[in-house]
């Protein structure tokens, strides 16, 4: 009798401790209000332990999220996620803030922090360039919605950075068609690198590649189709010296342009 006693009072207790951490945080985190969460949470943050930060600011939403401390915590969290490079997460509770927390002043300050998340995601140039270009799109929102805001320059300069990595992809793609000898893909693949990217720092590559990839489209060419590809060729060298007069291209694009014109002669000799 005295055994089911004691087993009786052993899980009364082991049932309180059970209840009694459930009011007061899980696990290694614990807490008895939304301020104690948050407060612990911030300082977590702030010493650089991002795992357990992120462990007390989801514990503020125990209470709920139309007290005081939850639009905080709700931007701290994102803030933590982006901090500890968990930036798909990041991108998800930043989202959050700003449909839950419309309202508050800090939304397009969450809004460029969320374009952030995919810069921050945004890989070396010769890999898949989907969150460079999200990155993009999110920074050309926040300049729409924001025109004011002091940040807006850094997003400037964050587009123009991005958009010349997108150049420099376009550029390597061309490039590994014309080692290939794929000429015409090359010269197709350097023009839409220039039509798209026209005010990168590539622009001028671009102009040079395409000339030089139809020169030699045109030289393993059929006679017949010779002409059309050598004037392409010629097209570009014209956009080049016109555009871009200043280039250190310049004397590369002449010598090329030297041979396509001697080409060019050739052909018309023999018509």
């Amino acid at each position: 009798m005295r055994d089911v006693k004691s087993a009786t009072l052993l899980y009364v207790t082991l049932m309180f401790s059970v209840l009694l951490s459930a009011c007061a945080g899980s696990g290694r985190v614990r807490y008895d209000t939304p301020q104690e969460a948050y407060d612990k949470g911030l300082a977590e943050y702030e010493d650089g332990d991002y795992e357990t930060a992120t462990e007390y600011l989801q514990g503020v939403f125990d209470f709920g999220r139309t007290h005081q401390w939850a639009a905080d915590a709700q931007l701290l969290l994102a803030r933590t996620y982006r901090q500890n490079e968990e930036f798909l997460l990041a991108a998800n509770e930043y989202t959050r803030f700003m449909q839950i927390y419309r309202s508050d002043p800090r939304v397009a300050e969450a809004e460029y922090e969320l374009a952030m998340t995919y810069y921050d995601r945004s890989p070396n140039y010769r890999l898949d360039q989907t969150d460079t270009e999200r990155a993009i799109v999110q920074f050309q929102l926040f300049i729409e919605r924001y025109g004011s805001s002091p940040l807006v320059n850094e997003a400037q300069s964050r587009i123009t950075e991005l958009r010349s990595k997108l150049a420099r992809k376009q550029i390597h793609t061309a490039q590994l068609y014309e080692r290939r000898e794929y000429y015409n893909a090359a010269a197709v693949s350097y023009e839409a690198a220039f039509d798209r990217f026209y005010d990168t720092e590539y622009a001028d590559d671009a102009l040079l590649g395409a000339m030089s990839a139809y020169y030699e489209y045109a030289v393993l060419s059929i006679r017949a189709r010779q002409k059309e590809r050598l004037e392409k060729a010629e097209e570009n060298y014209e956009r080049l010296i016109q555009i871009f007069p200043d280039s250190s291209l310049i004397k590369e694009a002449e010598a090329i342009y030297v041979q396509v014109r001697a080409m060019l002669e050739d052909v018309g000799a023999r018509s």
